[in-house]
């Protein structure tokens, strides 16, 4: 059990490349997370990780450890979930990462933790490209088309995309009647956090019509921040429909350009091929696909 325990403390660091927060998650200090490290070297006669002030990286000989200790606890994992499966309802924690909408996400999050309060959820709610396998997630919801084929993906469900404005902006800027008539409109832009670059907007453009050029009036890395902007007389903007449902229901917002604009986004939840599907991770990956508001 001492083994298992400096297997679960390496793979926590791996992990988070850090003693410290591979502590705060165990529970343990930094310290004691150090010197399980430095008896799991010396037992084994190499070093795992090259140290630094600012830096914790794997060795060559720790990239390969760390495959076979992940191995190593879902196996654990898996005979544990099978000991325990009929003594009660599923538990443990699990780490999750999810596209940086609250609006979206949160409703089904709020669900599932009233649902099963023995599951313990650390979420990390960013619009960032995560590697799940290399950073130990254990699921993840992530749109467009997947290939990676070391996962197993579900999908999730699709919406629309749409560009939208407030009866304010219309009434004062006017609506565009064509795809060209927004190089003279405030644009509240998406900028994709992996690349820097700026989202297109899809127009459907006639042959001889060229692409405007829109005016960055708003750039911003989450799409959020652009649906409440448009809110608020800022401009046009392109964002899914489960972000302005309400509001275009009310007549807070209205689409612009309907007739030039076709296209949806796909959410899929993904985790893993190689890893046993625990308990808690089944029950996780059912409700989102029940329960998530696409």
């Amino acid at each position: 059990m001492d083994s298992l325990s400096g297997i679960s403390m390496f793979v926590q660091v791996a992990e988070t490349r850090s003693f410290t927060e591979a502590g705060r998650l165990l529970g343990v200090s930094s310290s004691a997370v150090g010197k399980s490290i430095a008896r799991t070297e010396e037992r084994l006669g190499v070093r795992l990780f090259h140290r630094s002030t600012r830096s914790v990286t794997l060795t060559a000989e720790g990239t390969l450890f760390l495959e076979r200790c992940r191995r190593i606890l879902d196996e654990v994992e898996a005979a544990e979930a099978e000991l325990s499966s009929a003594a009660g309802s599923p538990r443990g924690r699990l780490r999750i990462s999810t596209p940086q909408l609250s609006t979206l996400i949160m409703p089904a999050i709020d669900g599932f933790m009233a649902l099963y309060p023995d599951i313990e959820l650390d979420v990390d709610l960013s619009d960032r490209m995560v590697d799940v396998i290399e950073e130990g997630f254990d699921a993840v919801i992530r749109t467009g088309e997947q290939h990676d084929s070391r996962l197993v993906s579900r999908r999730l469900g699709s919406c629309g995309q749409v560009l939208v404005a407030s009866p304010g902006y219309l009434k004062r800027h006017g609506a565009p009647e064509r795809p060209s008539d927004l190089v003279r409109h405030a644009c509240l832009l998406h900028k994709f956090p992996a690349t820097g670059k700026l989202e297109r907007w899809p127009l459907r453009l006639a042959e001889s019509e060229a692409e405007p050029e829109l005016p960055p009036t708003f750039v911003s890395n989450t799409i959020e921040v652009l649906g409440f902007l448009a809110l608020r007389d800022k401009g046009i903007t392109f964002v899914p429909t489960f972000l302005v449902r309400d509001a275009l229901e009310s007549g807070a917002l209205e689409i612009v350009l309907g007739d030039f604009i076709d296209q949806t986004v796909t959410f899929w939840i993904l985790w893993p091929a190689s890893r046993y599907a625990s308990p808690k991770l089944r029950v996780f990956i059912d409700y989102v696909a029940e329960n998530l508001r696409v």
